[in-house]
């Protein structure tokens, strides 16, 4: 099997969710490739120099550099490293992550042609991404969806007496943590018992913004910080609805976890979302920053038991599409 060198954030600390170099890495892992990784630094300046050390030391024996590019600062290591490959004659396959990517093919033309236009394939996690970087004219793009073990995620019925709300990501200004104060705070309204659960990791400051936000709005709300993987499975048991509240997004997930364990999903219609919710049909898209929408489609579910377990049903289909067994071939092709 191939040695790989994986460039991306393998960040193992209290700010940050387990992003696709710790899932998709262990997972070629099992499948028999050599991995290689850069970087588990905190530090920003310290991660760009592991990766170029580990460059330096790795990428002249393994067959391919596989970077993960997203659109925010990580966007200038992935330029870094993509022009090191260029240089020194190393293939490598730039891992499309950012949601927010479309903008920056719009802003920095140039530097986005130097990374896409020269790796081997561009590899989007969802069709909106691809879609976007082919009306740009990137034509070497392959959809290969973010992926999971379907057996690990057990369907469970959930009762929908009371809404329990779930909210899974980081606290970023970009995925709008402070929309699920505000829609806990309208559907109290309707059903005053309601609940909601926040996990994350605060990646900019922004819990103590929604903490704030909650406080002045008088609505308690739980928020349990970052939590392995198996920790908020098991705590999904307890919810019965699952809201994306971002301004911006991809594929993430954490969506397609909550459609496998049979979480009905309530998420703001923004950028790969679409692609992924078919709504009415196996979730449920509404407009972003509008807690008056997501309400009303939260008390929607609760009133229409057989929409409902359509969509759920519905929906859990749909993630069985992202099982590893069935993705894994699409990665062995390209690598």
């Amino acid at each position: 099997m191939k040695k790989i060198l994986y460039i991306g954030n393998k960040l193992q600390n209290k700010s940050s969710n387990l992003s696709s170099i710790h899932t998709l890495g262990q997972l070629l892992e099992n499948e028999g490739f050599t991995m290689y990784y850069a970087s588990s630094k905190s530090n920003r300046a310290l991660r760009l120099l592991d990766m170029v050390l580990t460059f330096f030391r790795r990428a002249f024996s393994v067959e391919v550099v596989l970077i993960d590019t997203y659109s925010t600062y990580n966007f200038y290591y992935a330029l870094i490293i993509s022009q090191l490959c260029r240089v020194f004659n190393v293939d490598y396959i730039s891992s499309l992550n950012g949601g927010n990517l479309p903008a920056r093919l719009t802003k920095h033309p140039i530097m986005s042609g130097m990374i896409f236009n020269n790796s081997k394939c561009n590899v989007s996690p969802s069709e909106y991404l691809m879609s976007s970087f082919k009306h740009y004219g990137y034509n070497n793009v392959k959809h290969i969806p973010n992926t999971l073990n379907i057996e690990k995620y057990k369907y469970i019925e959930k009762e929908f007496t009371c809404p329990k709300l779930l909210w899974v990501r980081s606290f970023s200004k970009i995925y709008n943590p402070q929309l699920a104060i505000k829609v806990l705070k309208l559907l109290k309204e309707t059903y005053p018992n309601a609940q909601l659960c926040m996990v994350g990791p605060d990646s900019d400051g922004s819990l103590k913004e929604v903490k704030d936000l909650a406080l002045s709005l008088n609505v308690g709300v739980k928020i349990t910080g970052k939590l392995t993987k198996q920790e908020w499975i098991m705590l999904a048991q307890d919810y019965n609805i699952f809201i994306n509240t971002t301004n911006f997004d991809n594929t993430p997930l954490s969506v397609i976890e909550a459609m496998a364990l049979g979480l009905p999903v309530i998420s703001t219609n923004v950028g790969g979302m679409p692609f992924l919710i078919e709504n009415q049909y196996n979730g449920i898209l509404v407009e972003p920053n509008d807690e008056v929408q997501m309400v009303e489609a939260i008390i929607k579910i609760f009133n229409n038991d057989i929409q409902r377990n359509q969509i759920i049903n519905n929906a859990r289909l749909k993630a069985e599409e992202f099982d590893w067994q069935k993705v894994k071939k699409l990665w062995i092709d390209v690598l």
